[in-house]
């Protein structure tokens, strides 16, 4: 069983989310690491656009974008953090199973029933772990207005050449990479499919296979990846391992 997640608390009220920090510093089983808050569906956003946690503790009613709406757009992240809703409201609890959140807290929580839906958590994360082990443990390093940062390779949405550069494209942002298409595909095809002379994309993303008109190749055909709108054209060579994954295989 995972021993300690992460976690970002996400209510509009100040009192709330220092009430949920508390309780969450006082879990032991699992342990917590809070490694934000967020007072908004924006600031939430923000926060997993930099770092991957494991749970999202989401209050429903916000200004804005509200817990619902929020909960949908994490769904489409490339590592979909589990959410548990906090809320007054226990009217709301189908809808909130409907969303796929792993469970439904009221207000005002106690520990033990918090640390029942965390271990709830930990066995989802655990029960996904064997497919993920593998991405997890990679990275892509980007140099980024003389910064230097870490990608995982578990939130890379496709890899695309661009003249003298690579384009690394999350569901969040774009970045540009030094390297090799060619040589990034030999050393993690397992995760990425070339769909193009100048595309690799995450083959866990993909999910459709439509025709498309390119204005400079002519009729065709394209791919869509999960949580990302703009589609990415597949060449006739590598039309039949998209089909495969797409029906299947690997």
């Amino acid at each position: 069983m995972i021993e300690t997640l992460t976690a970002l608390v996400v209510d509009d009220e100040a009192l709330a989310r220092a009430r949920m920090c508390t309780l969450l510093a006082d879990c032991r089983n699992p342990a917590m690491v809070v490694v934000g808050e967020a007072a908004s569906a924006a600031q939430a956003l923000e926060t997993l656009a930099r770092q991957v946690v494991d749970v999202v503790l989401l209050d429903i009613h916000m200004p804005g974008l509200d817990g619902r709406a929020l909960a949908a757009r994490l769904k489409l992240l490339p590592r979909a953090p589990a959410v548990v809703f906090v809320t007054a409201h226990a009217e709301h609890a189908v809808q909130a199973f409907e969303l796929d959140a792993l469970d439904y807290l009221t207000k005002p929580v106690r520990l033990a029933r918090l640390e029942l839906a965390l271990q709830k958590v930990a066995r989802w994360l655990q029960s996904r772990r064997p497919e993920a082990d593998g991405v997890e443990q990679g990275f892509l390093t980007i140099q980024d207005r003389g910064r230097t940062e870490r990608i995982p390779l578990a939130e890379v949405a496709y890899l695309k050449a661009e003249l003298k550069y690579l384009t690394l494209r999350t569901v969040q942002r774009s970045y540009i990479l030094d390297g090799s298409l060619s040589e990034l595909e030999e050393k993690f095809g397992s995760l990425f499919l070339r769909v193009h002379r100048n595309a690799l994309v995450a083959r866990r993303l993909v999910r459709a296979l439509e025709k498309y008109y390119d204005n400079e190749e002519g009729d065709g055909w394209a791919v869509r990846l999960q949580g990302v709108e703009e589609p990415l054209l597949v060449s006739r060579r590598q039309l039949p391992a998209v089909r495969e994954l797409l029906t299947g295989g690997q």
